[in-house]
């Protein structure tokens, strides 16, 4: 039976290619590489959007091999989605990051103007966590190990 053999990537349309790598590069995704001008039939058949044209930003966390694809789409112009969406509305919720120090990387997403969506929680003593919201949107869950 065919299996799958790997999570590769999560892949978030956006229409601000440099504000949001610059986003997930604060926070410590380093750019493994990028397209610009992406068009063709290889586009226009995996993305069924005829006449279609993107940048990309492939992005990693250091020492894995999962990754975040970032896309703006040239043309046609990107449609319009609900920057305000909560965690019960139906879809893509959160990218979720283990960090080593919540506070610190709150404090830094704070100062340039990113806040979060609720609070900061904690898990059985094991977690604590906060969802913050990112350019255009996007929600990042952030959790710090308590108990290692």
């Amino acid at each position: 039976m065919p299996r799958i053999i790997r999570f590769d990537h999560i892949g978030v349309t956006v229409s601000d290619l440099d504000l949001v790598t610059e986003f997930f590069t604060s926070l410590g995704l380093e750019i493994e590489g990028r397209a610009n001008g992406l068009e063709g039939e290889f586009l226009e058949t995996v993305c069924a959007v005829p006449d279609s044209r993107t940048n990309i930003v492939m992005l990693k966390a250091p020492g894995t091999d999962v990754g975040i694809e970032l896309s703006s789409f040239e043309k046609p112009g990107h449609l319009p989605g609900n920057p305000k969406v909560m965690a019960n509305e139906l879809g893509l919720r959160s990218i979720a990051f283990e960090v080593d120090d919540l506070d610190a990387i709150l404090n830094q997403l704070a100062a340039d103007g990113y806040g979060l969506v609720g609070g900061v929680g904690q898990y059985q003593g094991a977690w604590k966590m906060a969802y913050v919201r990112g350019p255009e949107g996007i929600i990042v869950a952030l959790a710090q190990r308590l108990d290692g």
